[in-house]
């Protein structure tokens, strides 16, 4: 079983694994249009995290791939991410391309897709709302800031040379607004 992450799962997978290789998928776009009600926010004060969403067939986001034994999918890794992705994602398949020389064929990966009907959908917004959302948000799983932070930061160490045009204007924005504010 292969899953592909392009969010948390970046840099914090918390699941045992037998491989895990970076590169991309097609005909996607990430953007942080998702309400987090559970993890990075709460119901009366939502964060923002990532999700995919339809681009053009040469569109590419990257992530890592994770290569999962069976035994430990059917054992508690499907139970554990379907929990963990329960925030109005759905399990989806498509093809992942490697960035690796040494792999080169893609596989089919099995990944979370939230869908733009659902009520979590939080859909387009100017740059600075959404770092103004993201940067004063809370919830049990930590600060909506330190999601976005280590999602660049693996973007960063698994694809040094990809440019992620949202991810990282984003991650600007925020990082002035938490500058300003503490000086």
């Amino acid at each position: 079983m292969w899953i592909f992450g392009y969010g948390s799962i970046v840099w914090k997978t918390e699941f045992p694994y037998v491989k895990k290789i970076p590169g991309y998928v097609k005909g996607f776009k990430r953007r942080f249009w998702w309400w987090s009600l559970d993890h990075r926010g709460t119901p009366e004060a939502p964060g923002r995290v990532v999700n995919l969403l339809k681009g053009e067939p040469e569109d590419k986001v990257w992530g890592v791939a994770y290569h999962i034994d069976d035994r430990d999918w059917e054992n508690g890794v499907r139970a554990q991410l379907d929990h963990r992705e329960k925030g109005g994602y759905s399990q989806h398949r498509t093809f992942f391309y490697p960035g690796t020389e040494d792999v080169e064929e893609s596989v089919e990966v099995t990944l979370y897709l939230g869908s733009e009907d659902n009520a979590q959908f939080a859909g387009p917004a100017s740059m600075e709302d959404i770092a103004q959302t993201i940067l004063v948000s809370k919830g049990p799983s930590g600060l909506n800031k330190e999601y976005l932070y280590n999602l660049a930061a693996g973007m960063r160490d698994i694809a040094p040379n990809v440019e992620d045009d949202h991810l990282f204007s984003l991650e600007a924005h925020v990082r002035k607004l938490d500058e300003e504010q503490t000086s």
